[in-house]
């Protein structure tokens, strides 16, 4: 629930950032996740509020099973 760089992101998730940008322009397309430039680097967070709600209900359902 914090912005995060795609370096932090592909770290975090064990992945290579090539891999997490590619999945971060489809969410963007989406409109899903948004970001900010600071020169070269891209932070990405949630779009609006309802990204997170619906994440937590899943996570919610994953939880139960």
């Amino acid at each position: 629930q914090e912005e995060c760089s795609v370096n932090h992101i592909a770290e975090v998730l064990n992945m290579n950032q090539s891999a997490v940008s590619h999945q971060l322009r489809l969410l963007r397309n989406l409109r899903l996740v948004k970001y900010t430039r600071d020169g070269t680097t891209l932070y990405y967070t949630y779009d609006d509020e309802h990204v997170i709600t619906i994440l937590n209900q899943v996570l919610s359902h994953i939880e139960c099973d």
